[in-house]
């Protein structure tokens, strides 16, 4: 179990540590920045390394999310969810703190602003609503679930849900990196939502309920569709 959550703890780190930090550092500099397709691109890419990298260990979840599918969904035990959840949190915040404290060594270094944390209202990148923002959330977690379980089941090729699960988290981003920054991720919400100088730690309860109760959907809707036994 250790090692299990130790991979956890390095997949949800490497995760934040990429994606948020190619937000961070990457997306807004003039003329050669990545912009927000870019910053889709690296978080898909972070969950495709991790996934090949630890996802034999662990089963690759990075995402309480995720965890919660798979466990409503019958892939994973229920007894594992807590421990599960603290490694992938833990993970999170650390990376928040690593992206931090490279933030702050830029010189004329003035605060962190949004830190590349998720946000509705006033906090959303495009200025959309508490309930767009709760809905699309919901709507991506569960898709999001679906890819992870069918490109992981037993009828699926096997040795390509990594890449299946990292365009799929690409995807999400391209469309909703305007609304919300993307969570889908409650562990990724919590990580930079800590270090952020905004009000995001305020609004961090939508971008944990919105992706559980995605997760959830996500989960039943893969077992009414699924053939397999697995």
């Amino acid at each position: 179990m250790m090692k299990k959550l130790m991979a956890e703890g390095l997949g949800t780190f490497w995760l934040v540590f990429g994606g948020c930090g190619s937000a961070i550092y990457a997306a807004g500099v003039p003329d050669v920045g990545i912009g927000y397709a870019g910053v889709a691109l690296a978080f898909g890419l972070t969950v495709l390394t991790m996934a090949y990298a630890v996802g034999h260990i662990s089963g690759g979840h990075f995402n309480p999310a995720v965890t919660l599918g798979l466990v409503v969904a019958g892939r994973h035990p229920a007894k594992e969810l807590p421990v599960y959840w603290g490694a992938q949190v833990v993970g999170a915040i650390l990376a928040g703190a690593a992206l931090y404290v490279i933030a702050s060594g830029m010189t004329g270094f003035a605060g962190t602003g949004g830190f590349a944390s998720n946000g509705y209202g006033e906090l959303s990148p495009q200025g959309y609503s508490l309930l767009a923002a709760l809905v699309i959330e919901i709507i991506l977690t569960a898709g999001f679930l679906f890819i992870i379980l069918g490109s992981t089941s037993k009828g699926a090729p096997a040795g390509f849900a990594p890449i299946a699960i990292g365009l799929g988290l690409t995807l999400i981003h391209l469309i909703s990196i305007p609304v919300t920054n993307t969570s889908v991720n409650p562990a990724r919400s919590t990580g930079v939502a800590l270090f952020a100088e905004t009000a995001a730690l305020g609004q961090l309860w939508l971008f944990w309920g919105a992706p559980l109760v995605g997760a959830v959907i996500g989960g039943v809707l893969w077992k009414l569709v699924s053939t397999t036994e697995d």
